[in-house]
């Protein structure tokens, strides 16, 4: 049996600047004016309300790529789509008050920015989300080339806070995702040690880095 909540917990320690999302700061340029303003914010909420400001002088962020070019391709293996879908959901989590990534993806889906066709109800969002997390925690480390070989032979273990130990089968995978999906949220780690959140300039272009970090809700 694999202990899950140990591996997911290795990826939330090993994620530092490995799963920062780069964003362009597109739209109407900002000044450096602007730019200081923004970057001068250090209120409580102060990532989010630097991306208000962004928005308010008129800029716009597109994802462009992750910071880890191995962590880009871990999730383009698990799915083509997932390295825009959880930019969408990163970007989500520190422009509003939503962390539970139950919220996040039910914002998303509403919202659709990939454009699936929904005509007839696809879960799209989730179920990729859904693979993400259970390949977080079969083993995938933000780092590490993935080459989708799970650790589990016969099920899956989950340490709850309490010590209280839930023991999924190989053949409960969806009950498994379940779980994962709906006591997972994402974190904000230390922006002065990771130094995200930032509006920096390469070759006279915008960038902010958002990081993505995925715990158990306790």
């Amino acid at each position: 049996m694999l202990n899950t909540t140990k591996l997911l917990n290795q990826f939330h320690a090993s994620c530092g600047s490995h799963t920062d999302f780069i964003y362009k700061v597109s739209g109407k340029g900002l000044t450096t004016t602007q730019v200081k303003e923004i970057n001068s914010i250090q209120t409580a909420t102060f990532i989010k309300d630097r991306l208000a400001g962004i928005s308010s002088f008129g800029g716009e962020l597109k994802f462009v790529s992750t910071k880890n070019s191995t962590f880009l391709n871990n999730l383009t293996l698990i799915d083509s789509a997932l390295p825009q879908i959880m930019a969408e959901i990163v970007y989500s989590f520190y422009s509003s008050t939503n962390t539970k990534l139950t919220d996040l993806v039910a914002d998303l889906s509403i919202k659709n920015p990939m454009n699936f066709d929904v005509s007839e109800h696809h879960p799209f969002y989730l179920y990729k989300v859904k693979r993400l997390l259970t390949d977080i925690a079969l083993g995938m480390m933000p780092s590490k080339v993935w080459t989708g070989d799970l650790e589990a032979t016969g099920g899956y273990l989950v340490v709850k806070e309490d010590g209280e130990i839930l023991a999924y089968h190989i053949y409960n995978r969806n009950d498994f995702e379940d779980y994962l999906f709906n006591n997972t949220k994402l974190d904000t780690a230390s922006t002065t040690r990771y130094e995200f959140g930032v509006i920096y300039e390469q070759d006279d272009v915008q960038f902010i880095n958002l990081n993505l970090q995925i715990r158990f809700i306790k």
